[in-house]
């Protein structure tokens, strides 16, 4: 999430109120202290989200590829850590898989980030009060085997945000999960009733942790799907991604209201993914508002296309009209045969999704991540010591410092 994707979905707003500026701004643009946060990793200017997540989590810089180690490879602890070694309750959530790289910094230790299911086991070392996402990337048998071992070391598995309700008040430690088996929660566009939302993820982790200690409580909650979305170089998902991270943002705020003396909120992001930006053409303009047509991700709809096998261009073309609201299969007669394979499917949501962007007037470098800053922002108890250009290694330390947490473990 850059500065980009912030802007971007406030502009986008205020395009459907009619207006050009911000006339609705996120609640995190609302904090008080703003910074900017380098992100570049021991090896690399553009890091991957094992080193950025490392540092964000330890203070320590890696190589690209690595998680909770130093670029010697030694192991290194996060402030996650830290907090359940001075009393705090703590909690890791995400939207993508529990394992995946930015929430497994924050627990576990491996020079690849690709050894999913040894990350998986470190969720039960590090024996964190709360665990929340898609769940763990690994095989079926290995899945099955670690909620086994979760169970016996006290955990209650809950799936789905109703689940959690009901078996919370007796549960020691939770792992909360979509409600089906899902390596991760769906994109909100493509979001059904009955699916996780992150809002509901933080409600469940501030009301699980909140009574677990005096000393109070750590919880790192990672909108991980801003990132895929943009790799995809999907605006409108990823603007929905930005919108419903907020929503979960302001959940924080709500309880921050209720403790402001205690209360510290961070928002950031490890890295910024795709180069996005704002206007691509000569005419200094932007037409965010195209983006309100689109009513699927790029990969629903791939999933869409493949799905109609044999099939004539025309109907191909409807589909596309109806879920995107562009018109990419002029060159074809609507009623010329087709056969959708998973490849043309691929290839023609891609092609609809990059109509719809430069029709939105955005571009963007890559489907990769890029090196630029990324912002901070935040609000409450120290929120102050954030200030000017800092490095996301800084992160960690200022909230050790402000919360009083010793980095002092035996380990």
């Amino acid at each position: 999430m850059g500065p980009s994707h912030v802007l971007g979905t406030e502009l986008y707003l205020g395009e459907l109120q009619g207006t050009i500026g911000r006339p609705q701004r996120l609640s995190f643009t609302q904090f008080p202290e703003v910074s900017l946060v380098t992100t570049y990793s021991a090896s690399n200017g553009v890091t991957d989200s094992a080193a950025s997540g490392t540092a964000l989590a330890t203070g320590s810089k890696t190589r690209n590829g690595r998680i909770g180690v130093d670029a010697d490879g030694n192991e290194v602890y996060s402030i996650a850590h830290y907090a359940k070694e001075h009393g705090m309750s703590v909690g890791v959530a995400t939207t993508v898989c529990i394992n995946h790289a930015t929430p497994s910094a924050f627990y576990a230790h491996n020079l690849s980030r690709n050894n999913y299911n040894e990350i998986a086991q470190w969720m039960l070392v590090a024996g964190y009060d709360f665990y929340a996402g898609g769940d763990a990337k690994c095989s079926n048998e290995e899945r099955e085997e670690l909620y086994s071992r979760a169970q016996q070391q006290g955990y209650t598995i809950a799936r789905g945000y109703s689940n959690y309700l009901q078996v919370a008040e007796d549960a020691d430690k939770m792992i909360l999960y979509q409600s089906n088996v899902a390596t991760e929660i769906p994109y909100t566009i493509d979001r059904n009733e009955d699916d996780l939302t992150l809002a509901q993820i933080t409600s469940a982790g501030i009301d699980f942790l909140s009574g677990k200690s005096e000393k109070g409580f750590f919880m790192m909650v990672e909108g991980g799907k801003i990132d895929y979305a943009s790799h995809s170089d999907d605006a409108a998902t990823m603007m929905q991604e930005v919108l419903d991270f907020d929503a979960a943002v302001q959940v924080a705020v709500d309880f921050y209201n209720e403790h402001k003396e205690e209360t510290l909120i961070i928002v950031t992001a490890d890295h910024e993914t795709g180069g996005l930006v704002l206007g691509y053409n000569p005419y200094y303009t932007l037409n965010l508002k195209a983006l309100e047509t689109q009513k699927v991700s790029v990969d629903r709809l791939k999933e869409i296309l493949a799905a109609m096998g044999s099939t004539t261009w025309g109907d191909v073309a409807d589909v596309i009209r109806e879920n995107v609201g562009v018109e990419i299969c002029e060159e074809h007669a609507a009623d010329e045969a087709v056969v959708m394979t998973e490849s043309l499917a691929g290839e023609l949501a891609a092609k609809a999704i990059y109509t719809i962007d430069r029709n939105a007037m955005l571009s963007w470098a890559s489907g990769n991540h890029s090196g630029s800053f990324v912002p901070l922002y935040a609000i409450g108890n120290g929120a102050d010591a954030f200030d000017g250009v800092i490095d996301n290694t800084d992160i960690p330390r200022i909230i050790a410092e402000v919360a009083g947490i010793t980095q002092d473990s035996e380990e």
